[in-house]
């Protein structure tokens, strides 16, 4: 997800993206130590995504 992307969002989809990509990273992060995970990239980007998220999210709070 690019940070162009997420700004065309709204405050309401912003949190409700950040809630979906928490989950996401739990399970990646349950996949990894049961063994079952294939791509182990995927946590950084996860990660990333959520802080990119969460970055945009506050930028949009603080103007309002």
């Amino acid at each position: 997800m690019q940070a162009k992307e997420v700004r065309e969002l709204g405050v309401a989809e912003l949190e409700k993206r950040v809630q979906e990509l928490g989950q996401e990273l739990f399970n990646l992060k349950f996949q990894l130590h049961t063994g079952h995970l294939e791509n182990t990239a995927r946590i950084a980007e996860v990660r990333k995504d959520i802080a990119r998220v969460k970055t945009v999210l506050r930028e949009k709070q603080q103007q309002a």
